[in-house]
């Protein structure tokens, strides 16, 4: 009976192995440079990528909205910072890796249109109402939706 237990408790263990290798630099990310945070991303498979955006996404649910302001403000403090790395990695890309990465946008851009395309009506209307209302958050206007704006996806304005 207690090898029983010990091998279950290794199987338990060696499950969580995995996650927690993604969870503790998940932990760390914020502390990372754009550059190393870009790179430790990329190395990422799609299937991680895929956990730590989900992960990142319950820690923002779970968090307070003070917690979320706090966490708004220290982004817009480094906001120009982040900006001015990623003006700099784009003057020092090369002209086929440029390509590339507007290839990737454009990919991108495809992607979202079509899932637009694809939406229901109310789909469509919940996604204009939650755009309205992050768009009225990043504002300062928590809670008050913007006239004019959230009528129709991004790339369609």
């Amino acid at each position: 009976m207690n090898i029983l237990r010990l091998i279950l408790a290794a199987s338990a263990l060696a499950l969580l192995l995995p996650s927690t290798s993604i969870a503790e630099p998940a932990d760390g990310l914020d502390e990372m440079s754009p550059e190393e945070r870009h790179e430790y991303v990329q190395s990422l498979s799609e299937e991680d990528r895929q956990k730590l955006r989900e992960q990142k996404r319950a820690e923002w649910q779970a968090m307070s909205d003070e917690e979320r302001r706090a966490a708004r403000d220290r982004y817009q403090r480094n906001r120009e910072k982040n900006r001015a790395a990623m003006r700099e990695n784009w003057d020092n890309m090369s002209e086929e890796e440029r390509a590339a990465a507007r290839q990737q946008y454009k990919e991108r851009e495809a992607q979202r249109r079509e899932i637009w395309k694809n939406m229901s009506d109310e789909e469509k209307a919940a996604a204009r109402q939650r755009m309205q209302e992050q768009r009225g958050m990043k504002k300062g206007k928590r809670g008050k939706p913007q006239q004019g704006q959230g009528d129709r996806p991004r790339g369609q304005q």
